[in-house]
Parts: structure tokens; C-alpha cells; sequence
């Protein structure tokens, strides 16, 4: 065959340009049939195997981070909906002296009547440290925890401020954090995913943006009490490992031609990704994310609910390698009916939470594990609808406990009535800095380029908050 005559036009002549043909546009000129062919024999079975397991081992490989961090993986609790700080952690005495009086600018709509908090704060543990009495359980950990009552955002709503504080920007899709965390850091297990999230509702906040697809979040639904259904697929019923490894193998290679003749894609990297993922999580992940094989003490501590199976599933999946997992609870949105909804939706995750972090600290899991827990912003002072308050993105709190942080800390304040950050402010860019450098990572070094820019997670700001790290 002369393979300086390629035909590329209807009269069958050759071209001067083709004598200038790159392998893969030399490939396209002669079909994907033959691009197949040639590749299947470059590669054969067992290289095909090896540049699978490459592909993904690689790029999810433990790796080292900067420096020595305190923390080696990380659990995120984010509380949707906008949690008012005002009466879960940021307790407000003047607020409750000035209740009924008319609020000032910034501190509701329209003008409204300052709210005081229908609930009592309790000074917990001996360190004192007060957080409402609708978190009884949690409370008996407030030795480990540090309060950050000077948080704020840039913006006031709902998704944008989730994007925020899951990824550090609300404008441009970005990669999430736990996707930089799974970047730095890689996984300790290659048959689960090193970064899941548990109950989320928008794939935004755990996507890997322009970084390959490895690195963005697996979605689990944990209501799902059967192994087939809260995994969906994970094995077939018409196929064995044997017969299976080799329909990957060749999707492998077709894929791999589809993805020349495109150069860097994301999204068939990640399903590439996704595929190999599958398969390898058969064993494993089948036995990670089954909460029956728990003893029954264990269970009956985190309590009944979808947020006590999140947590029991949450715990499994750290102590098995994973580097990151996210878990979501909703039901904080409270324009109205505070005295009502809080606790309810306080009791769905208090003794879950409290649960977990005793069931670390009994596995020698809590030193070295960040536990992070943060809302989208926090609430206003004054009343909006009958007995609730309206956004507020000015003041709200976090806490981190485990990790390397102090315990039985409170960081930062708000102002007396708790509608701006006064003292020590911190942003969702400083929360993402500290929680980076716990990990061992500058965060102004670690970086993806993308584009022909080197991005990072905190983007040009972000400071880390030291005064919290013990």
C-alpha cells in the first residue's frame, strides 16, 4: 500500500497536504475501522489491561501532599437550605433584649421586627462552649470542636452560595472541593471512589470542572436500603468478571480512538473512568455501602433516618481509603416557623452526627480525620415570614472538629445582633485555605493548569485561618 496516495476527494487524487498528516489525522483519513485495527494491535489484551489500570491508578494514586498535614482525609457536612446561626451556634442575649423592636438596614425585609431565638444556648463540655440546646448530642462533643461564629459569603442565594462554598466560585463551573482534595491527595482504595457524596441535589457542586473525570464526586442516594438499588448496576446478571473484563477491554480501545480524534474531553474521560470504576467496585464497594452488616449497637447510637444510615455510610466508606466524602442535609430554609421546624430537623442530624464522631474516636479514626460542617449562608435578625428569618450572607457559622483543630474553641464574632461578621471574618476562600493546609497543601501551590491559566481552589484569595488549628 503506498501510503503517500490518500484518497480524500471524490476523484480519488492525491493532495500535497497529505504528505503533511499527523498519526491521528492519518487514522481519520482512513476510517475508524482501521484506527481500531491498528490500535487493538498496538495494544493487544494485556497492554490494554495495563494502560486501563494506568489511566485511573495514576491519577488516583496516594500521593504526598506539601507538608505534613494533621488531617488525612475529610468528611463535609453541608446543612442546605441556609441554617440560621442565630440559633444553632451563634448565641445573641442583646438580640433577645431588643426583641419586637423595628431592625435596622441589612437586618431583614422591609424593616421587620428583631427576632430573638426561641431557644436556650448551653454552655457544653468543660470548656463551655455555648451552641443551642437543640443539639443535645452534639454537645457532648464540644471539647473537639471549634466554632467559626465569623463566617460570611459573597452572595444571598440559595445556588449560588452553595456553589461558593462547594467550590470555590459561583460564576464559572470550577472544580468542587473535594475534586482538589482528590487531585493533592489521590485515594487509599482503587475499587471505591475516592470521593463520594452522599444525598447530594446538584451535580455542579461535586463535579471536576476542566480536571479530568476522575476526580469528580460519585452521587450516591443513601434513602436506597437495597445494595442493587442504591448502586444501581453494579453487577450483571448476564455476564462473569471474566467475560466482563474483556467487554471493558475493548470498550477501552474503541473509547480510546473516539478520544484521539478529540483530543482532551472530560466527559469521555469520565466515562471511560466511570466504566473501569464499575467494574473494579463489584466487591468492595458492595460491602462498603451496606449498612446491614453493621453490629446493632452500632446502628441503634446513629439513630433512625436517612441522615443516621448518610453517617453509618460516611464512616465505612473513610475508614476504607476513601479521601473525601460529602454528605447533605436539607430543611434549613427557614423563612418561617423556626420554633417549629429547627428542632425537627436539629433531631434528623444531632444524634447521627454526634454518633460518628464517637464511632472515630472508638476506631482511632478522629485525629486524623477533618470533619467540616457549613451551611450556604446564615439568617437575618429581624422576623421575615411568621416566626422565621430571611437570608442573610453578611454573618453565619461553620465548625470543624478532628483534623488538627482546637477543641472547645469559638473563632470570630458577629456583631451584637448577629447580622454582620465584626471580628475575624472569614469567607468560604479562608475555609477552603485552612482546610487545605490541614491536609498538608498550600494552598497557593496547589494548582491545575487549564486553558493556559494555573487555577487553584481558592482562586486569587483565601487566607488560612490559623488561630483555629491546634
Amino acid at each position: 500500500m503506498n501510503l503517500n496516495y490518500i484518497p480524500n476527494d471524490e476523484n480519488h487524487r492525491p493532495q500535497l497536504k497529505n504528505a503533511f498528516l499527523t498519526k491521528r489525522e492519518f487514522l481519520n483519513k482512513f476510517g475508524t475501522g482501521f484506527g481500531v485495527l491498528g490500535l487493538a494491535s498496538m495494544l493487544g489484551p494485556d497492554l490494554v489491561k495495563e494502560a486501563v489500570a494506568q489511566s485511573s491508578a495514576n491519577l488516583l494514586a496516594p500521593k504526598q501532599a506539601h507538608f505534613k498535614g494533621t488531617a488525612k482525609r475529610v468528611i463535609h457536612i453541608l446543612m442546605s437550605g441556609g441554617q440560621s446561626h442565630i440559633d444553632t451556634w451563634d448565641p445573641k442575649p442583646e438580640l433577645e433584649k431588643k426583641a419586637g423592636m423595628t431592625a435596622g438596614t441589612g437586618m431583614g425585609r422591609g424593616g421587620g421586627k428583631l427576632l430573638a431565638s426561641p431557644f436556650k444556648f448551653v454552655a457544653s463540655g468543660k470548656s463551655g462552649l455555648e451552641m443551642s440546646e437543640i443539639w443535645p448530642h452534639i454537645a457532648k462533643h464540644a471539647d473537639d470542636m471549634t466554632i467559626i461564629r465569623s463566617m460570611n459569603t459573597a452572595v444571598p442565594a440559595h445556588d449560588e452560595a452553595t456553589l461558593l462554598q462547594t467550590c470555590g466560585d459561583f460564576r464559572l463551573p470550577k472544580p468542587s472541593m473535594g475534586s482538589w482534595v482528590l487531585y493533592g491527595l489521590g485515594t487509599e482504595n482503587q475499587n471505591i471512589p475516592g470521593f463520594v457524596v452522599l444525598g447530594g441535589n446538584n451535580g455542579r457542586n461535586w463535579g471536576s470542572a476542566f480536571m479530568p473525570g476522575h476526580y469528580q464526586g460519585t452521587n450516591i442516594d443513601p434513602r436506597n436500603t437495597k445494595i442493587e438499588t442504591l448502586i444501581e448496576n453494579i453487577k450483571s446478571g448476564f455476564t462473569s468478571a471474566n467475560q466482563q473484563r474483556e467487554q471493558l477491554d475493548l470498550l477501552y480501545q474503541l473509547n480510546e480512538v473516539h478520544k484521539q480524534k478529540r483530543k482532551a474531553e472530560a466527559q469521555l474521560e469520565a466515562r471511560i473512568q466511570s466504566f473501569e470504576l464499575a467494574y473494579r467496585m463489584q466487591t468492595e464497594a458492595t460491602e462498603a455501602f451496606d449498612v446491614a452488616r453493621e453490629p446493632e449497637k452500632v446502628v441503634k447510637a446513629y439513630g433512625e433516618g436517612g441522615h443516621a444510615r448518610q453517617m453509618i455510610i460516611a464512616r465505612r466508606l473513610l475508614e476504607r481509603g476513601v479521601r473525601f466524602v460529602q454528605v447533605w442535609q436539607g430543611g434549613w430554609d427557614t423563612h418561617a416557623g423556626i420554633q417549629q421546624n429547627m428542632p425537627r430537623t436539629a433531631a434528623q442530624s444531632d444524634q447521627p452526627i454526634a454518633a460518628f464522631m464517637q464511632d472515630l474516636k472508638d476506631r482511632g479514626l478522629f485525629k486524623d480525620t477533618l470533619i467540616v460542617c457549613s451551611t450556604e449562608f446564615g439568617r437575618s435578625s429581624a422576623q421575615d415570614g411568621p416566626g422565621g428569618r430571611t437570608h442573610n450572607n453578611k454573618a453565619m457559622s461553620a465548625w470543624l472538629a478532628g483534623g488538627g483543630v482546637k477543641g472547645g474553641f469559638a473563632y470570630g464574632a458577629t456583631d451584637e445582633l448577629g447580622s454582620a461578621a465584626v471580628e475575624n471574618p472569614v469567607d468560604p476562600h479562608d475555609l477552603h485555605a485552612t482546610i487545605l493546609h490541614l491536609l498538608g497543601f498550600d494552598h497557593e501551590k496547589l494548582t491545575f493548569r487549564s486553558g493556559g491559566r494555573d487555577f487553584r481552589l481558592t482562586d486569587v484569595f483565601g487566607k488560612v485561618v490559623k488561630d483555629v488549628i491546634a
